[in-house]
């Protein structure tokens, strides 16, 4: 029996406010694991990847669907919505079915969340949350009040059929009594999800057992996160977060792993801070130079097309997110954007009434009232654009990333340089023996 101890975990979490390029990340080192497992989020979250020169969004899918031979597990804490899983499915090579595999615990996201969802913000106005308009808040939300339909009962079409109903009743009398809007047929969405359920059959497996299997044969795993610590339902900006928790733990909970299995947390993080939707963003930049940021990053979410908000690097939300996370080291995205600035500036701590502190506030409704301190450091006008070896950045780009180590206690495993694969400097492979 191979050696269990050559079993390798590995937990990639986005350590900001998400669309930190964790797509990118996981794409380079799936070819050197085994299998590449979701664990929470859902078709809300959005990996953009450059594969063989064109542009690849995924949604469901594990990241690591692009590396061949390597086995995509969809855990139980992702909510999923059959639709676009199987449109995925439709424009990817035959073959990837073979490796995906799809926990019968998956809450399903239905039509009626969806429409929860967009009636909710809708509602609130100003107060509205910046969600995608998903379904996923409202899927987890039944799932915590334990009538949630999960992906295993579409093989038991009866029950499958009342659990909707009672569902979906309470969703419709929301809908129409609440916030004035169109319901949606029980029978009709039924119909439609069980005529699904033959094709989802063959990917249904036993997600827990299978990485149980995976690490006694002495197999290497990537734990793929989505969205990012600061947007954790526990420890993020709340309530502007999302609604699973996307912390390292999570990654437990929401495969069946054991704890052992885990070897290291990645936390990846852009050269800078960018958030999408409404909340608190201490550093966020409403000048030309968060334009510049927005336009050389390409900075539009990849699921809903909405312009992120950019600002420098915020060390202390990092910090934050690393205790909470149990992140061990970075993988720093996008250092190219920053080339040809004269000056960068990293927020080292706050200022809230009137004193300086280094960590968020006990109270997350003052959050918002934080202002930055910030330390100035040297830009570059060389390109950093491409470069695959340490040696190769400039002086200024250099001490940046040892100043970002610094502050956040971290060390750099991966810097990347570029949207492709092969634009990266890996200063130490995770998955190295």
């Amino acid at each position: 029996m191979p050696n269990r101890s050559e079993a390798r975990g590995i937990v990639l979490i986005g350590a900001q406010w998400g669309d930190e390029g964790k797509g990118k990340v996981v794409d380079l080192l799936a070819g050197r694991c085994d299998a590449v497992v979701r664990f929470q989020g859902g078709h809300n979250a959005g990996h953009t990847l450059i594969h063989e020169g064109r542009t690849v969004v995924l949604h469901l899918l594990p990241s690591g669907i692009l590396s061949p031979g390597v086995e995509c597990l969809i855990g139980n804490g992702v909510a999923l919505y059959l639709p676009q899983l199987f449109e995925e499915l439709r424009s990817a090579p035959a073959s990837h079915r073979q490796r995906l595999f799809v926990s019968p615990g998956c809450p399903l996201i239905l039509p009626s969340h969806i429409a929860l969802d967009q009636a909710r913000e809708k509602h609130a106005g100003r107060r509205r949350i910046g969600t995608t308009g998903r379904g996923i808040g409202p899927a987890y939300e039944d799932r915590a009040a334990r009538r949630a339909v999960r992906a295993g009962e579409l093989f038991a079409p009866e029950a499958f059929r009342e659990r909707l109903r009672l569902a979906m009743d309470l969703h419709n009398f929301m809908l129409k009594q609440y916030y004035g809007a169109e319901t949606e047929d029980p029978e009709r969405v039924a119909d439609e999800w069980l005529g699904m359920a033959e094709e989802l059959r063959p990917m249904m497996d036993d997600i827990a057992a299978r990485l149980r299997r995976l690490r006694n044969e002495g197999k290497s795993v990537l734990f793929e996160g989505a969205q990012g610590v600061m947007l954790d339902i526990d420890h993020g900006t709340y309530p502007y977060v999302t609604s699973s928790s996307t912390v390292a733990a999570g990654a437990l909970a929401g495969s069946g792993a054991r704890l052992e299995h885990v070897a290291e947390v990645i936390g990846v993080v852009k050269a800078y801070t960018t958030r999408v939707g409404e909340g608190p963003f201490p550093t966020e930049l409403k000048d030309a130079a968060g334009e510049r940021l927005a336009r050389e990053g390409a900075e539009r979410g990849a699921t809903t097309g909405r312009p992120r908000r950019c600002g420098w690097f915020d060390a202390v939300a990092v910090r934050h997110a690393a205790q909470r996370a149990s992140i061990n080291s970075l993988c720093i995205t996008k250092l190219d954007v920053l080339d040809g600035l004269d000056s960068l500036r990293i927020c080292v701590g706050y200022r809230l009434d009137g004193r300086g502190i280094d960590t968020l506030p006990s109270s997350m409704s003052r959050y918002g009232d934080c202002q930055p301190r910030y330390e100035e450091c040297e830009g570059w006008r060389e390109s950093t654009r491409g470069a695959t070896r340490w040696e190769d950045l400039p002086p200024p780009a250099r001490a940046y990333i040892k100043r970002l180590e610094e502050l956040t206690e971290l060390k750099a495993c991966i810097i990347s340089t570029g949207p492709a694969r092969g634009q990266t400097i890996i200063r130490r492979h995770p998955f190295a023996r």
